[in-house]
């Protein structure tokens, strides 16, 4: 039997064996596996018996679980273990009488009794601050929209592209067709397109009778966008069609830098904005948005999660009496922080240019422009950051299985 015979895995990716299988050893409820390098992993009997990739446990069509550990006759033990001739691990279950197989490149990548962080983000994130001369990470994306989809040259550029997403929040692509709508097209080779009250794209362009301070030409302060909803968009792309005019510069700055830095320097403030619910709103002429929540969100592993920072988004403050004025003096504090050009990347658009920001950790913001010397136009579009991590994760999943065949 060969490597060619390995059991099939219960999901579609390709999982490269770096170690093989040296020995087993097996009590009813565990399996003890050592590895050719020296490592030794347990795993529990039911977990195996749920992760299994037969036919009784995942439908081979879409490779999702039809198991229900319920309806076994008792709690699955085990009656024997053995590797075989390809290097799988064996494993005869009770009191079902099953022997199934696994795929040790699975088990290997699946080690919870070794991993050190199974959350850790796929790409580590990194704070950034700003300064005259920083600028974001760049890219030439030239050809990038005449490639086809899942091109060795589009992941070139797509693969990185996404990494300084993940890692710093923000990248600049460069050399992009100016067409109107190119926006979607770049924005599907991540995943889909959020629509929201604002449409599938937007315009930013001032206009007549604007429903956003977005759509005038006055300055706009740092902010996320549409912190008014439950879940505002994890992603948001913004695309240079024409700019003439004078004024107008961009700015990004890292929400995660600023909210460390007021963790470390103001830790009453930094209390005060992870615990008080502010109040978000966005009360336009044909829509009605309202929610409530901290300006500083952690995970449940006290990471930093999101920021939910924009003053002209932010209905009034209705919180308990004793925490309105705390909660003004912490405001007050990061708003001073968000004055400091330590923390600003500025930079002026040029067409073809874009720029994907995480837009539950990036604020942008804006100059004022004389709309009279020419004319600025952005087109811009939402999407989420499980759309980001899903490309990247298939990113790495092509190339295992390059590497993969290339080692066949």
């Amino acid at each position: 039997m060969s490597r060619h015979e390995l059991p099939l895995t219960p999901d579609y990716d390709a999982w490269p064996v770096d170690a093989d299988l040296a020995d087993v050893s097996f009590t009813p409820r565990l399996v003890t596996v050592r590895w050719s390098d020296g490592r030794v992993s347990r795993y529990h009997s039911i977990w195996l018996r749920e992760n299994a990739a037969d036919e009784t446990t995942v439908n081979p069509a879409t490779r999702e679980r039809i198991l229900d550990l319920s309806t076994l006759p008792a709690w699955p033990e085990i009656d024997a273990a053995e590797i075989d001739a390809a290097g799988a691990l064996c494993v005869t279950f009770a009191p079902e009488d099953r022997r199934l197989r696994f795929h040790p490149g699975w088990l290997r990548a699946h080690d919870y009794d070794n991993a050190t962080d199974p959350e850790a983000p796929l790409v580590p994130v990194t704070t950034w601050l700003g300064g005259a001369d920083a600028s974001p990470d760049t890219l030439d994306a030239s050809g990038l929209l005449d490639t086809r989809p899942d091109s060795d040259d589009e992941e070139v550029i797509l693969a990185p592209a996404l990494e300084s997403v993940l890692g710093k929040g923000l990248v600049r692509l460069r050399n992009l067709p100016t067409q109107p709508d190119s926006i979607e097209a770049l924005a599907r080779r991540i995943g889909p397109v959020r629509p929201t009250n604002f449409g599938q794209l937007f315009d930013v362009k001032a206009k007549p009778d604007p429903d956003s301070n977005a759509y005038t030409s006055i300055a706009l302060p740092p902010h996320v966008d549409l912190p008014t909803r439950e879940y505002h968009p994890g992603l948001q792309m913004l695309y240079c069609m024409e700019n003439t005019v004078e004024g107008g510069q961009a700015v990004m700055m890292d929400g995660f830098a600023i909210a460390e830095a007021l963790r470390d320097r103001h830790p009453d403030a930094w209390e005060t904005l992870t615990r008080v619910r502010w109040c978000y709103a966005n009360t336009a002429r044909t829509t009605d948005y309202v929610w409530f929540e901290p300006m500083i969100r952690l995970d449940a592993r006290g990471e930093l999660l999101e920021v939910r920072i924009a003053d002209f988004l932010r209905g009034p403050l209705q919180t308990a009496f004793e925490d309105v004025e705390p909660a003004y003096e912490a405001l007050m504090i990061l708003q001073q922080l968000l004055r400091d050009p330590a923390f600003s990347i500025r930079f002026t658009y040029h067409p073809g240019d874009v720029v994907i920001f995480d837009n539950r950790r990036l604020l942008h913001a804006r100059d004022a422009f004389e709309g009279s010397t020419g004319h600025r136009w952005l087109q811009g579009c939402y999407m989420e950051r499980d759309e980001v991590r899903s490309r990247y994760r298939m990113i790495q999943r092509t190339r295992r299985q390059r590497r993969l065949t290339a080692n066949a």
